[in-house]
């Protein structure tokens, strides 16, 4: 979610100088530039969590579309440029608050000392709850705490500096009517417009709803959700997004129609690679491993759709979403190329904007398959087999530098137990927890995934055993430490662990099986504690 604030301004100064072009000279062309760029910025500030800034950058993109057209209809009205020019300056004025925010939070650490971050990352790691009960919060600001958000409570008019990250906000609805709700939502809204804001404990009134997100709020959780689904939603907002950049391989034949369709995905920092002979797809596919393929529907030798039943053919590439690009007006030529495995067809010429939005939401469906094949629906860890098969590479990449790696078995004491005396929802939630729990702890390189039932696998490359019993036996203490709440009262869990590293065996099957019986040992002398796998003296 860390993006470099010259980042950010360079796509504003982008989106003014292209507007302020097109005003010099308004031809369409100069207007898709605009459009393109505009584009570029939203889904910039989406990404990285700007909320505010997203508002108003979302509703200037909605006005520029509406007013898209084609060459007949520019240069625009009058009045419509004098339009977008409103909506730009006060884009412009929220922009360079944002901006003055940013620098002041940097001069306040270059007074305390504090290191520069290499980026500025917008708040997920702080939250402020604004309500008039705090007190009634408590467990909930406790919650978060055990999972390294930095949580505490204030009041509306007495806000706090912002001295690191942008802090996302919960703004208690509890007893406001709403005249008095919209009015600090839209303070809010203008004192802090790059936080995140969560309405919390709000009434399912049509009403109060729409006016709530139409003001600004994003998202709303409404009263008598159970504090611990208030927690669980907030953790996953605060997961880093994947921002892995989305793989487009483009077939064909007209290199002019090739460089459209790139100009406009590359404003997106969108991988491409254009082919011209559909005959190449296959080795295309197999070299870049697209996400997506824009498939031209008429090229020499071969058509789009007999590219497509050829895709089809590999199972491997049957969920890859092909989008046609083409001039073709028939619909029941449409309906048929869709039929035999296309699955969006997009007509020349076409909008940059509406293209990327269409790659992606494609992107993003077929990544979230993807992702669902891999993980445990559960607790977003890796499932079972995915594990195994990354442990595997894992410690093969270790072995050949040379550098240790450990495995670990983590199980979750007594948990029979907390289904019976709580219940199995609780019960799963105490499993997402320890979940949550190992995801913030761990590196970003370690292999964490769900084994099954209340059993976890950890890999720690380049760690040995007698490091990972350190890693290993912090993060035992702290889920400990977690009060689970149960209607009026709470409880506790503990988890045991046994770990193996690599001087035990060079086979990650082996890892598995040592470290599984090292966590059985940890269990009989009594729980919640680790235990290492011992190298026997015969041992090969």
């Amino acid at each position: 979610m860390s993006y470099s604030p010259l980042e950010l301004a360079g796509k504003h100064q982008s989106v003014e100088s292209c507007w302020e072009s097109y005003r010099k000279r308004p031809e369409f062309e100069g207007f898709v530039e605009f459009v393109i760029s505009l584009n570029s910025l939203t889904e910039f500030l989406q990404d990285k969590g700007l909320a505010g800034l997203n508002h108003a950058g979302q509703s200037l993109e909605q006005l520029a579309l509406s007013l898209f057209g084609d060459d007949s209809n520019h240069p625009l009205p009058a009045e419509a440029q004098i339009e977008i020019s409103g909506q730009m300056a006060r884009l412009s004025q929220a922009m360079q608050q944002h901006l003055a925010d940013v620098k002041l939070r940097q001069e306040r650490r270059a007074v305390h000392g504090e290191a520069e971050p290499v980026a500025d990352a917008p708040g997920f790691r702080s939250i402020w709850l604004l309500s008039k009960q705090a007190e009634r919060w408590q467990d909930m600001l406790a919650q978060l705490g055990y999972f390294g958000m930095k949580a505490s409570s204030h009041h509306y008019h007495e806000l706090p500096p912002v001295m690191d990250d942008m802090p996302m906000l919960l703004l208690d609805a509890t007893g406001c009517e709403l005249e008095e709700w919209q009015h600090r939502l839209a303070t809010l809204r203008a004192q802090l417009p790059a936080c995140r804001i969560i309405g919390l404990s709000m009434r399912a009134e049509f009403n109060l709803l729409q006016s709530s997100l139409a003001g600004g709020c994003d998202i709303c959780l409404l009263e008598d959700t159970p504090v611990d689904q208030i927690v669980a939603r907030l953790l996953e907002l605060g997961e880093p997004v994947d921002l892995e950049p989305f793989r487009i391989l483009i077939v064909e034949d007209s290199l002019t129609a090739t460089k459209l369709v790139q100009r406009a995905l590359d404003e997106r920092q969108i991988s491409t690679q254009a082919i011209q002979d559909p005959k190449q797809v296959l080795h295309a596919l197999h070299q870049f491993n697209p996400e997506l393929i824009l498939m031209d529907m008429h090229m020499p030798g071969c058509t789009g759709v007999e590219a497509t039943r050829i895709i089809r053919q590999d199972n491997h590439y049957l969920s890859i979403p092909i989008v046609y690009l083409s001039g073709e007006t028939d619909v029941a030529l449409q309906v048929e190329a869709l039929r035999l495995g296309g699955d969006l067809f997009l007509t020349k010429p076409f909008n940059p904007v509406f293209l990327n939005a269409i790659v992606k939401s494609k992107v993003e469906r077929y990544r979230a398959l993807r992702r669902s094949m891999y993980h445990d629906s559960l607790t977003g860890l890796l499932n079972h087999t995915s594990t195994k098969t990354s442990l595997e590479a894992s410690l093969s990449s270790m072995l050949a530098q040379g550098q240790p790696m450990t495995i670990a078995m983590i199980d979750i004491d007594h948990f029979k137990r907390v289904n019976d005396t709580y219940g199995h929802p609780m019960g799963d939630q105490v499993i997402r927890s320890l979940a949550w729990l190992l995801r913030q702890r761990l590196r970003k390189t370690d292999i964490v995934g769900r084994y099954g039932g209340e059993e976890f696998v950890v890999g720690l490359p380049g760690v040995d055993a007698e490091q990972a019993q350190g890693i290993l036996d912090r993060i035992r203490t702290d889920f400990a430490c977690i009060r689970h709440p149960y209607r009026d009262q709470h409880f506790s869990v503990s988890f045991s662990a046994g770990a193996a590293d690599q001087t035990i065996s060079s086979d990650a099957e082996d890892l598995i099986n040592a470290a599984d019986e090292a966590l059985y040992h940890a269990k009989r002398e009594g729980r919640n504690r680790i235990h290492l796998a011992r190298r026997t003296p015969n041992a090969a």
